[in-house]
C-alpha cells in the first residue's frame, strides 16, 4: 500500500487541475496577417488591382519572414504555429499567386493558361511538404529548391513591373506563362538556393555595413518595383549558379545531410 501514489491536492482538499494547453498569440498574429495579405491580393485581382495584388502578396512574404524569428526570439514556438504558417504560406505563395497570373494574363491561352497556375499551385505544394518532411536533414545554409515566397516574388513581381509599365496581361500570356513554370518547377528541383539563416542578426557587425544597406533602402526607392524585380530574378537564377559550380568544382551538389547542425527554424517554410 505504501507504492500507491496519491493525488496531489492544494489548500483544501480540492484536487489541482491541470493546465490547459493555449495557443501563443504574437507570432500567430503574423501568420494571420501574412494570410490575410494572400487573401487581399486574390481580392484585389479579381477587382483588378493587379499592382496592389502584388503589394499583397509582398507585404504577405514581409510577415512570413517575422513571424519565426519572433517565435523564437519570445520563446514561444509551438507545433500549431509550424502547422499554421505552412497553411498560411500554401495560400498566398501558393494559390494566390497562381490565381493571381491567371486573372491578369494566363487565361487568355485557355487550357494552356489554367495548367500553368496549376502547375505552379501543385508544386508550391509540394514543395512546402517535402520541406516539412526534410527539415531537419537539410543543410540549413541551403534551401532545396526555390522556396515559396521568392517563387511568389517572381510571379507577383513580373505582375507589378508589367501594372506599373501600363502593359496589359493580354499581351504579355506567354511570359507569364514561363514565368509561372520556371517559378513552380524550381520550387520541386534540388538545386540549393542560399537561405541566409546562418546570419546572426544579434552579433555586432562594421559600420560599413550599416551604411550599405542605407544605401541599399534608397537604391530601392529609386523605383521599387524594377528594382525589387531584378533582386527576385538575380535570386531565383542564383540556385543554379550554385549548383553548376558545384558540380563544376566536383562539390556534391544534393544539401541532403550535408550539414550536422539542426536547422533553427523548424517547421518555418521560408
Amino acid at each position: 500500500m505504501d507504492d500507491v501514489k496519491t493525488p496531489e491536492f492544494a489548500d483544501g482538499d480540492v484536487p489541482l487541475k491541470k493546465r490547459r494547453k493555449g495557443i501563443y498569440v504574437l507570432p500567430n498574429l503574423f501568420t494571420l496577417a501574412a494570410l490575410f495579405g494572400g487573401f487581399y491580393a486574390v481580392v484585389m485581382a479579381i477587382d483588378g488591382r493587379f499592382d496592389l495584388a502584388a503589394v499583397g502578396v509582398a507585404c504577405a512574404m514581409i510577415l512570413d519572414s517575422l513571424d519565426g524569428r519572433v517565435a523564437r526570439m519570445t520563446n514561444t514556438q509551438s507545433a500549431f504555429g509550424e502547422q499554421m504558417d505552412s497553411l498560411s504560406d500554401m495560400v498566398s505563395f501558393g494559390a494566390a499567386p497562381a490565381l493571381i497570373a491567371y486573372v491578369w494574363a494566363l487565361k487568355g491561352l485557355g487550357r494552356w493558361g489554367w495548367i500553368a497556375a496549376f502547375v505552379y499551385c501543385a508544386c508550391a505544394a509540394l514543395r512546402l511538404a517535402r520541406f516539412n518532411v526534410n527539415t531537419g536533414v537539410v543543410d540549413k545554409r541551403y534551401f532545396q529548391g526555390l522556396p515559396s515566397p521568392a517563387a511568389a516574388a517572381l510571379v507577383a513581381g513580373f505582375i507589378w513591373v508589367a501594372t506599373d509599365l501600363g502593359i496589359s496581361g493580354a499581351s504579355l500570356a506567354w511570359p507569364m506563362f514561363a514565368v509561372s513554370l520556371y517559378s513552380g518547377l524550381t520550387m520541386v528541383t534540388n538545386v540549393p538556393f542560399y537561405s541566409f539563416k546562418d546570419i546572426q542578426m544579434r552579433r555586432s557587425v562594421p559600420f560599413v555595413v550599416i551604411v550599405l544597406i542605407a544605401i541599399g533602402i534608397a537604391v530601392i526607392n529609386i523605383h521599387p518595383p524594377i528594382v525589387l524585380f531584378g533582386i527576385f530574378i538575380i535570386y531565383g537564377l542564383s540556385g543554379y549558379v550554385v549548383y553548376f559550380w558545384r558540380k563544376a568544382k566536383g562539390i556534391p551538389t544534393s544539401v541532403i545531410s550535408t550539414s550536422t547542425d539542426e536547422p533553427e527554424e523548424r517547421g518555418l517554410h521560408k
